[in-house]
């Protein structure tokens, strides 16, 4: 059951949990009823959260959530015959988003998960790589054909990137 009321507490413990009260968010959503309510946008505006909607009738203008849900859907472990009630559901999910945001190292993050690029652990990690495949490659150097993996954080990410259209030319504006 979607609701607004329930929309609007998620994300004001998901601001709460992460401390971000003094940082500017920006909250992408779908067009649905929720998230368009007038309990969502009361709540998002007295927590300073910008919304930023899908364009009408595009599904795929989110490819953070549309990574999310195709990895879903293509675990072995989805049930092809679909939850028996919703704390099932709600068992299943819970471990999925562990899985995917400690356990599953994203190739979009240079193979980090997203935990530990959130929480700085990235830089690490990253380095740890970078040196772990330098010395693979110079004890081997004939299994090594082409170039190294960049092992480079790969910086901020930003879902609508503005364009700077002095610097990106008239056809990159349009």
């Amino acid at each position: 059951m979607e609701r607004a009321e329930l929309a609007a507490g998620v994300i004001q413990r998901a601001v709460w949990a992460e401390a971000c009260i003094a940082r500017p968010k920006v909250l992408h959503a779908d067009n649905g009823a929720p998230m368009k309510g007038v309990t969502m946008k009361t709540t998002l505006e007295r927590l300073g959260i910008i919304a930023s909607y899908s364009r009408p009738r595009v599904s795929n203008d989110n490819p953070f959530s549309e990574a999310l849900f195709r990895t879903c859907k293509y675990r072995p472990a989805w049930p092809r015959t679909g939850f028996a009630d919703k704390a099932q559901a709600q068992v299943w999910v819970k471990a999925f988003v562990n899985w995917y945001n400690a356990e599953h190292l994203h190739s979009a993050l240079c193979f980090v998960t997203p935990n530990s690029r959130h929480t700085g652990e990235e830089l690490r990690m990253l380095a740890k790589s970078a040196d772990l495949y330098a010395n693979a490659r110079a004890a081997n150097p004939q299994r090594w054909t082409g170039k190294a993996r960049n092992w480079q954080p790969i910086g901020p990410v930003w879902l609508n990137p503005e364009r700077d259209v002095s610097a990106a030319g008239i056809r990159d504006a349009a």
